[in-house]
């Protein structure tokens, strides 16, 4: 039987090629997710002992109390903060993250490149790749932060520092203490600490956080073989029906092998040895392949990203081992199906003709079952949308998709063979009889049909659901950003007026539509007997912002932040009555706390009441739909040093950038099963050419031309693809509205389901094109066979 087993594995080698092509595939996806879960690994903890070189120990995350005990006794604060920072020329970024570096020579823990560290406060060093990308030198002056709290600061020098520890610019921490926050990573020590303040050793502290970063890595890492599992089922799926294909074709040369005198088992084992020599040389090709793919993303990565944080590659046993594993696995569980008939195999058999194709489709039972199954699964996503417990609900939606998803796939031998002969009828009218062929042939072998349109229905349903889940999500985001952050950029007067000149010179800044003075004044705000300076400002009519920001009489509008100037829980202040001064005149004002940029926002009749000279307090700024918020940023800020920049649009673009990039990760991770997929319609497509070969050349012999045979299969390819696509989407878009419903009405009550039409239409149009490129080779195959050669065949 060995000789059978390599004569075997030689003759319908290319009839493997789907199968090698899903596995490998699979195996080489989680080898890329092995290669760059260990560069970035490595990429974070390269230097990640630097600034505890000198330290004692450490305290991770301390209280303001506890970091203020160790500093005082020698230690070190690592430290950064959110803060704006420009030249007189630029504005590098409206939330630039500023480090402490130390004046004392134990805890200058950075490369210094040029230059020295500081010695004093409004000295600072700038991280050398930063300056290199923003121009800024030894002896140039920043200004960091906003308003009365930025500080000058001229660099000193030019630093490297760890990926995990590095900030673009570090300035002395008296001077960080000066801003309203700072977030202190970890308090190091001088001497031994307090256990009782979470006082770790060097080594204890740097396990705990490698231990840390570990998770945070795996949690991606454990997110992309989701989706390396998810190829592996459709893997399955394509090597199943290879398999049921190949061995319907090879009937009559098992049954000759048993008529020679083969048993059942020799015959069996023969056929499993194929399946696993086949899944043993693809999982090997599939290591490597995820091996040169892995080295080259990574190298890619870091050339298109310098500052990147991706280390050297390490391959990990586990995971090559596990690949490998999983790679054989699959395709013997895949072939395992199919290689039961073989069992029930008569050598009788061999005598008998050709059969070619099971045309048996679902039966009563199973469609009965699959309904059921439908059934329950539909109820238990609608019962999951209206649980009270997000989580929960969101679990039970997960079940529910599971089930309703298996629910079809039983189903598939009654669903798609119908749906193929509705679209088959549709296409007849604009393509003629070979439409009508294609659609007969595809519903001949239900089961058949079936199986090839639901691997593609797995890529479909994923990509579709994730497109109208993001498109969900990315609308509720972008109103409730809008809500946010309604101004593109502003300038925001802290503690005197604006210059008259500054309206003019911002209309005149390129990327700038229109632009309008805000009238305000400086008020004050009583608090702890104390009063409190506080801006406000009255919204003018017009279109600079992009919602209504009226505000109705009597009511001042504020942030929780400008809230916290004066009430000690801001976030529970809303409806508070507070009363404004300016001058010899007062207002009293219900509060309004909500996420809102700039300062407080009065009505028109409120100031009128406080002043009868408001001054310009804020000049608020639409921008052009294409303007580059960065570049407007930078050029505005120069305008009015002093004020507050504030950068709406910037703020928006940036979210939305976060979701383009989730969204386009997920998508192109998920379009590896469906290439696969797309690959065993191909291969099915092929396989059904060598198998229908009589019946082509029968036809060609009654007159069918080979332009028409070609049509005829384009037809079938295209219909299963688009039939699978149908139905993908469909159940896609119930399983996203589904998902929204909990997870997205749960943080966002008012956001409203959203379908992205054109996204979900350019899907089922790219899976029917791609049908139709799957069915080129086989069709040239078909083509090429004369119809006597054809009639010959047995």
């Amino acid at each position: 039987m060995r000789t059978v087993l390599f004569a075997s594995l030689r003759t319908y080698a290319r009839r493997y090629a789907a199968a090698v092509v899903a596995v490998v595939a699979a195996v080489a996806l989680i080898v890329v997710t092995n290669a760059l879960t260990s560069a970035t690994k490595a990429g974070l903890f390269a230097g990640i002992d630097a600034p505890l070189q000198n330290a004692v120990g450490a305290v991770d995350f301390p209280t303001e109390e506890v970091t203020a005990k160790y500093v005082e006794q020698g230690g070190w604060p690592v430290a950064a903060s959110m803060q704006a920072v420009r030249s007189d020329e630029k504005m590098f970024g409206q939330e630039i993250m500023v480090g402490a570096v130390s004046t004392e020579k134990r805890w200058q823990w950075q490369d210094l490149e040029e230059g020295r560290f500081p010695a004093r406060a409004g000295e600072s060093v700038v991280d050398a790749n930063a300056a290199k990308t923003n121009k800024v030198a030894v002896g140039d002056t920043l200004k960091v932060g906003s308003g009365t709290l930025a500080i000058e600061t001229t660099v000193v020098g030019l630093v490297d520092a760890p990926s995990m520890w590095s900030s673009p610019i570090y300035v002395t921490w008296p001077e960080m203490q000066g801003w309203e926050e700072q977030h202190v990573q970890a308090v190091l020590t001088a001497g031994t600490g307090d256990k009782a303040d979470g006082w770790l050793t060097t080594d204890e502290y740097l396990t705990e956080l490698q231990t840390q970063l570990n998770q945070e890595v795996n949690i991606i890492a454990y997110m992309v073989l989701i989706f390396a599992f998810i190829a592996l089922f459709v893997s399955v799926l394509v090597i199943t029906n290879t398999f049921s294909i190949l061995f319907a074709q090879r009937m009559r040369d098992f049954a000759l092998l048993r008529a020679m005198g083969a048993t059942k088992r020799q015959v069996l084992r023969s056929v499993r040895r194929e399946a696993l020599v086949l899944g043993l040389l693809a999982s090997l090709l599939g290591l490597a392949v995820g091996a040169l793919l892995g080295w080259g993303i990574v190298a890619l990565v870091r050339q298109l990203a310098e500052t990147a944080p991706l280390g050297a590659v390490s391959f990990e046993w586990p995971w090559l081992v596990g690949a490998f594993v999983l790679g054989v696995l699959t395709t013997l569980v895949a072939s395992w199906l199919p290689t039961r008939r073989l069992m029930r195999l008569s050598p009788l058999a061999a005598l008998r003709p050709q059969e070619g194709f099971d045309v048996r489709g679902a039966g009563m039972f199973r469609t009965g079952l699959g309904l059921s199954v439908v059934l329950a699964g539909v109820a238990t996503i609608f019962v999951a949308v209206g649980w009270d417990d997000a989580q929960i609900g969101m679990l039970i939606v997960l079940f529910g998709c599971g089930v309703t998803f298996l629910g079809v796939m039983l189903l598939g031998p009654v669903l798609v063979p119908g749906l193929v002969r509705l679209a088959g009828s549709a296409l007849a009218t604009v393509v003629g009889s070979p439409a009508k062929l294609a659609a007969a042939n595809a519903g001949r072998n239900p089961k058949r049909t079936a199986a090839t349109a639901a691997s593609l229905l797995v890529g479909v349903t994923l990509t579709t659901g994730v497109l109208t889940g993001m498109s969900t999500i990315r609308t509720a985001t972008v109103e409730e950003m809008a809500e946010q952050h309604p101004i593109d950029l502003a300038l925001q007067a802290e503690s005197k007026p604006l210059e008259d000149s500054v309206l003019g010179d911002a209309k005149s800044v390129p990327g700038v539509a229109d632009a309008v003075a805000v009238p305000g004044a400086m008020a004050s705000v009583e608090a702890d007997g104390k009063p409190v300076p506080l801006p406000v400002v009255a919204p003018p009519a017009g279109d600079v912002a992009l919602k209504d920001l009226t505000v109705k009489p009597g009511t001042m509008v504020l942030s929780p932040f400008a809230a916290s100037a004066f009430i000690e829980d801001s976030f529970e202040a809303t409806g508070e009555k507070v009363t404004l001064v300016v001058g010899d005149r007062s207002a009293t004002v219900t509060l309004d706390v909500r996420e809102i940029d700039g300062a407080p926002q009065i009505s028109a009749a409120t100031l009128d009441e406080l002043t009868d000279d408001p001054q310009t307090y804020a000049v608020w700024v639409r921008a052009d739909a294409g303007a580059d918020p960065e570049d407007m940023a930078g050029t505005l800020g120069a305008l009015a040093p002093d004020a507050e920049l504030i950068n709406g649009k910037g703020q928006r673009a940036w979210v939305e950038l976060q979701l383009d990039v989730f969204t386009w990760a997920v998508i192109g991770l998920l379009a590896i099963s469906v290439l696969i997929a797309l690959a065993g319609i191909a291969n099915t497509l092929g396989l059904s050419v060598l198998e229908r070969g009589r019946e082509h050349a029968l036809l060609r012999a009654l007159g069918l031309t080979k332009r028409q045979l070609r049509r005829t299969l384009a037809a079938e390819a295209v219909l299963l693809s688009a039939v699978a696509a149908l139905v993908g989407t469909a159940l896609g878009v119930f399983f996203a509205w589904g998902g929204s419903e909990i997870l997205v009405g749960d943080i966002m009550p008012d956001a409203t389901f959203q379908l992205p039409v054109l996204q979900l239409v350019g899907v089922v149009v790219a899976a029917g094109l791609a049908g139709l490129i799957s069915c080129v080779a086989p069709s040239k195959r078909a083509t090429k066979v004369s119809p006597a050669e054809g009639l010959a065949l047995d």
